[in-house]
């Protein structure tokens, strides 16, 4: 492993033990040349599928790029990054576990939307605004109508003893 330090292609490994969400092992490393120490992390190569973009560009999954939108989108908004994360996981999770290699970019949108609809109106609104790209004010207020009326169904239900809304699955995927 070359050294970030210096870039001597030798070390030796000090300690290894699992990264905190099981699924990567973390080696302490100390470089021979410097004696500087770093850390390396090792995880399974997972095979990513390719997203068709809207002009029908294909681009590997980047898991970066949902982060990225939801956090754009929660933006003074009192959500987490661990919920953001937890998220963004769930979603690559679903993809890594489809058998398509290529995955049309609206469903990755769609999977965000639906994730922040239950996570957070405003936030939900803002996504949407960029990724169904509004033309005019009607768009944004007829979609504002329909949270809105999703949400007073969800009360009534809720009133009457009714507790999962089978317009939203339940959970975060």
């Amino acid at each position: 492993m070359k050294c970030p330090v210096c870039g001597e292609i030798e070390d030796k490994v000090i300690d290894s033990r699992l990264a905190k969400d099981n699924t990567a092992i973390r080696r302490r490393r100390q470089c021979l040349g410097c004696l500087k120490r770093f850390t390396t992390y090792e995880r399974i190569e997972e095979m990513v599928p390719f997203v068709i973009k809207k002009d029908g560009r294909r681009e590997s999954f980047d898991r970066r790029k949902i982060v990225e939108g939801i956090l754009r989108a929660c933006e003074k908004r009192p959500i987490s990054i661990e919920q953001i994360e937890t998220v963004a996981d769930s979603i690559e999770q679903d993809l890594m576990e489809r058998a398509e290699k290529e995955i049309q970019v609206s469903y990755v949108g769609e999977r965000v939307m639906q994730a922040l609809k239950k996570m957070d109106e405003v936030a939900y609104v803002r996504f949407a605004s960029v990724y169904r790209s509004f033309r005019d004010i009607e768009e944004f207020v007829n979609e504002i109508k329909e949270l809105y009326e999703l949400k007073e169904s969800k009360e009534q239900q809720t009133e009457h003893g009714q507790l999962d809304d089978p317009q939203i699955p339940q959970g975060v995927s």
